[in-house]
């Protein structure tokens, strides 16, 4: 049985604030939400975690049937942390459960590397993730003698051969649940922070036998934590990079693996080409040869197969059927449905409408709560008054029709078959199939007639 505890109380004073720091978002996602999807990958049985500062709008943000919050007040250190996951929790469960130790803060660890971690603890072993890097400099040093792990020392505790060591304590760990329960109560706080630190059980499990592993992840951006806007703006670009990879190793053609945005999901096809500076959200598929312009933003999308997105698009819960062409400058609301080769042209709105295979709508059109069939054209500037100020009507155009530029449809209101509706028509009745329809005020001239001018004579006195 496994285990997990997260430590997610820090107040996080150097990300200047009033947002608690585990709720601080990378890649559109909460720190902490990161680390929980990560601990679920793996396994685990029961999944605590601990907060403490701006608690409450933490586990508003985040609550769930399998999450257990435990609070932590005062904040006196990791090791107090986790004590207060003891009484009478699932850190009581059976003696042969083994708890992972997380942070809420630390969220691109990955499952593989955990998964290692956890592989190294068996048999009751206690397990460390360390890191060997550069500059050790704030961390805690791994002390080994003869090769075999004694202790880890606090730089603030350390002298200067330790502070030497290279080697690093992420604070990432698997212990057994029952020598946690052994541990933790004895712990004290004579250092320099004054703080219960979670590490001192290091040399407690040194002083039983006990074997203590370690284990290393494949990169060390995955132990590094968030403190400031500076580290979160550093993983968020750690991040969207090794996703850029993934997209190009699987066949994605990216201008510039340096300027791209995945806040969720995005799954593509072969022969898909994305150019620069775009941004998906939520869920989001490119099948087979799209193209995404510069500029874009989609999010809880599906874009079909040869389909182009110009630049400077805006696509929402929308589907954009095969061969299909949006934009430049184009938004698809929510509730949009394009299908085969439909056009839709720079500064074309469209939102909760369906518009069938081969239909257009080239410039400057509003299309809302409308039903249009195939092969229609829809002039410039023609829009869809679907809106009385209460209540929201739907527009049918049938197939084979031809809007004029500057048409205003009054839904609800249909358009049959084949018809015609001639440039400036205001339609507020049922337009008949096969027919030319017009309504326009009569042209008229007036002979003689002279535009006004300015008078420019002198001021008329008081």
């Amino acid at each position: 049985m496994l285990n997990v505890t997260i430590l997610a109380a820090g107040q996080g004073k150097r990300m200047h604030s009033d947002l608690p720091k585990v709720l601080h978002a990378l890649a559109g996602k909460a720190l902490l939400a990161h680390v929980l999807d990560t601990a679920r990958t793996i396994g685990a049985e029961h999944i605590r975690v601990v907060y403490g500062h701006g608690g409450e709008q933490v586990r508003a943000a985040l609550d769930a049937p399998d999450i257990t919050w435990v609070v932590q007040e005062p904040q006196l250190g990791t090791g107090h942390a986790v004590l207060q996951a003891l009484p009478g929790g699932v850190l009581s469960a059976p003696t042969e459960s083994s708890t992972l130790v997380l942070y809420g803060d630390v969220p691109l660890i990955r499952a593989s590397t955990l998964q290692r971690l956890i592989e190294t603890a068996a048999g009751g072993s206690l397990a460390l993730l360390t890191a060997h890097v550069d500059k050790p400099q704030g961390y805690g040093r791994i002390v080994r003698v003869e090769g075999r792990v004694t202790r880890i020392v606090e730089e603030k505790d350390a002298d200067d051969a330790e502070r030497a060591i290279r080697e690093i304590n992420t604070g990432i760990l698997v212990a057994p649940t029952a020598a946690l329960q052994r541990w933790l109560p004895t712990l004290g706080n004579r250092n320099a922070q004054g703080e219960y630190y979670l590490t001192d059980i290091v040399a407690l499990a040194v002083a039983e036998g006990m074997q203590v592993a370690t284990a290393h992840p494949d990169a060390v951006w995955e132990t590094e934590g968030v403190n400031s806007k500076v580290q979160l703006a550093m993983l968020e670009r750690v991040h969207q990079r090794n996703i850029a990879e993934r997209l190009m190793e699987s066949g994605v053609t990216l201008s510039d693996p340096a300027r791209i945005d995945v806040r969720g999901e995005l799954n593509c096809g072969r022969d898909v080409g994305i150019d620069i500076n775009c941004l998906f959200e939520g869920r989001v598929e490119l099948a087979d040869g799209a193209t995404v312009g510069a500029n874009c933003v989609l999010k809880n999308c599906r874009i079909g197969a040869g389909a182009r997105i110009a630049p400077f698009c805006h696509i929402e819960d929308a589907v954009v059927g095969p061969d299909s062409i949006v934009g430049p400058f184009a938004r698809l609301r929510p509730g949009t449905t394009l299908g085969r080769d439909v056009h839709i042209g720079n500064f074309v709105e469209v939102k909760n409408s369906t518009i069938a295979d081969h239909s257009k709508a080239n410039h400057l059109a509003y299309v809302g709560d409308a039903t249009i069939g195939s092969r229609v054209n829809v002039g410039a500037g023609t829009i869809t008054c679907n809106y009385d100020g209460a209540n929201k009507f739907r527009t049918v155009i049938e197939d084979d029709v031809f809007i004029g530029s500057d048409t205003q449809l009054v839904a609800p209101v249909t358009v049959g078959r084949g018809a015609t509706l001639g440039a400036g028509t205001t339609l507020t009745k049922d337009a008949p199939a096969d027919q030319l329809t017009v309504s326009r005020a009569r042209q008229m001239s007036v002979p003689g007639w002279k535009r006004p001018v300015k008078n420019t004579g002198p001021k008329k006195k008081d």
